[in-house]
């Protein structure tokens, strides 16, 4: 059977969720830069799998920031011609 939830507890869910989504890009932006803080010298597959994981987190966080605030995060591409 499905979880019924108010407004106020969705809201509190998807606050957690970007507070989670932050703390991971955190991480996996420390993890990118390796212990030298200049990246994986020989540019391997650790790197490249941080890098890869630090891009999804800040997709996730700028769509819950746009769910959480619409339209201060940047306006939408101009469709005029």
């Amino acid at each position: 059977m499905a979880e019924v939830v108010d407004s106020d507890e969705l809201l509190r869910r998807i606050q957690r969720a970007r507070r989670y989504a932050q703390e991971e890009l955190r991480t996996w932006e420390a993890r990118a830069r390796g212990p030298e803080g200049d990246g994986d010298p020989g540019g391997g597959d650790a790197a490249r799998d941080a890098r890869g994981r630090q891009l999804a987190y800040e997709a996730v966080v700028q769509v819950l920031d746009e769910i959480l605030s619409p339209g201060r995060h940047g306006a939408e591409p101009s469709t005029d011609d």
